[in-house]
């Protein structure tokens, strides 16, 4: 597990994770902040919270440009949302008015929406296997969260937090840029394998699929409720003027990445029972809240189990998403549910809050924790469907029957066949390809031009369906 941890694709996707994730909050603690200036905490809640709702649409506006943007357009393209992303960054620092700087913050993070599901989706595309997949999400969330926390204690002009957060808004561009291009011919596969298995495979696995799908985002968003609610308390305190420093951040940072470690236990076997506990616990702090108990005890609750919370929904996207026919759309929906949850509760969550009705809030957190247990039984029913090895048809070839049938329809040679599986396995350059099976580049590219001719692809990925489709 810890080899994995070192490949380049692990830590390109601890760092596009980790940037989003800093970006994504440091953005977010700006914007309350210059809110708060003009407005009563209250409203300042129900901003932050407006804009979260605007940036659930942008991850849902992804799937549709990663689908109908061309190829070639796709960089250009994300240059321009990081700029527009940067502009909008320091309209909400100068805080002209109340009606620009809630403008620039719902498009700011509309843009960051659609920069977090590519930086998601990316990700989980390029990971080679999952069993550290967890422990990836934990250690990107603990980036962030440290990078914010550096920003906030040795950054205290407003004009220089946006300038720093419009530098890594340049590099999150520029990663995302990179990796797409390194991984397209991966990219190219996922999509196509996502689009032609559902006619293929058991009507009762697709539909265990969706419902697990459907299940995940249901959790999620009743989990975010509870977590939101405490959220809102400690915003209330901060946009009234309570200080209550910047440790807290050092909890998200250490939980996440406990998270990560604790989750990858056994692939990842209990995390839905761990995350159960850790949401009971949350669930108790707002019950001993509301019967008198120090703020403090809710401060602490929240910023622990807060990391556990990203770390479960971002893995479990992520590892959901490579079993779904479009993966684009799932890999950042924890995300997505999460801040969808956080914007539509807003209003009622603060006006609970406010009136201080103890009774009230208890009753509810206890229903949302009897609907918690509901969906996490199903979903993790469906999980262990959808994830349980199937035992091929007797009539489908084994991998073996399916090379040699290749290797004699197409006429290849032995060595022809090592560096097409090279091609349809991976993203390895000629270079790569030639270093891993002991050849001179040359010779790789020989072969290379022999599979072009002899298979009549014109691509990779043509490569990969003749084979897939054999």
């Amino acid at each position: 597990m810890k080899g994995e941890l070192r490949k380049p694709a692990s830590v390109n996707a601890i760092l596009l994770i980790g940037i989003f994730t800093f970006v994504f909050l440091g953005a977010e603690y700006l914007f309350v902040n210059m809110i708060s200036l003009s407005v009563t905490e209250g409203k300042t809640v129900i901003a932050q919270n407006y804009a979260l709702g605007a940036s659930a649409v942008g991850f849902f506006l992804y799937p549709a440009m990663e689908r109908w943007v061309g190829r070639r357009y796709k960089s250009a393209l994300t240059f321009i949302l990081a700029l527009g992303a940067i502009i909008c960054t320091f309209i909400v620092q100068q805080h002209i008015s109340y009606a620009a700087t809630m403008t620039a913050g719902m498009v700011l993070f509309l843009l960051l929406g659609v920069f977090g599901s590519a930086v998601h989706y990316l990700a989980s595309v390029t990971i080679d296997g999952d069993n550290a997949l967890a422990r990836l999400a934990g250690i990107a969330y603990a980036l962030g969260i440290l990078l914010q926390y550096a920003n906030n204690n040795l950054v205290n002009l407003e004009v220089a937090e946006a300038a720093f957060l419009s530098v890594f808004l340049a590099a999150l561009s520029l990663l995302v840029i990179r990796t797409r291009q390194a991984a397209q011919s991966r990219i190219e596969m996922t999509e196509t394998a996502g689009a032609s298995s559902e006619p293929a495979e058991d009507i009762s696995l697709t539909r265990k699929k969706r419902t697990a799908g459907i299940m995940l985002a249901l959790l999620v968003v009743l989990m975010a409720c509870v977590f939101s609610t405490l959220d809102n308390a400690v915003t209330l305190r901060h946009a009234s003027g309570t200080d209550i420093g910047q440790w807290p951040r050092l909890l998200l940072a250490f939980s996440g990445l406990a998270a990560g470690f604790v989750f990858d236990i056994r692939k990842r076997k209990y995390m839905g029972l761990i995350m159960y506990c850790v949401m009971m616990m949350s669930v108790l702090s707002i019950v001993v809240l509301n019967l008198g108990a120090p703020f403090l005890i809710g401060l602490v609750v929240f910023y622990l189990s807060s990391g556990f919370f990203v770390v479960f929904f971002t893995a479990s996207f992520m590892e959901l998403s490579r079993h779904m026919r479009l993966p684009s759309l799932w890999a950042g929906m924890g995300r997505a549910m999460n801040n969808v949850s956080a914007s539509l509760i807003t209003n009622g969550s603060v006006a609970l809050l406010a009136t201080g009705n103890s009774l009230a809030a208890i009753v509810i957190a206890l229903v949302l924790f009897v609907a918690v247990s509901v969906a996490m039984a199903v979903y993790t029913a469906r999980m262990n469907a959808v994830m349980e090895p199937k035992e091929p048809p007797a009539s489908q070839k084994s991998d073996e029957e399916r090379r040699e049938a290749f290797i004699a329809k197409y006429g290849l040679t032995e060595r022809e066949w090592d560096v097409f599986f090279q091609m349809i396995s991976s993203d390895s350059s000629a270079q790569e390809i030639a270093d891993c099976l002991f050849l001179s580049k040359r010779t790789v590219e020989r072969h290379i031009s022999a599979l072009y001719e002899k298979t009549g692809a014109k691509s990779r990925i043509t490569m990969y369906q003749l084979y897939r489709n054999d």
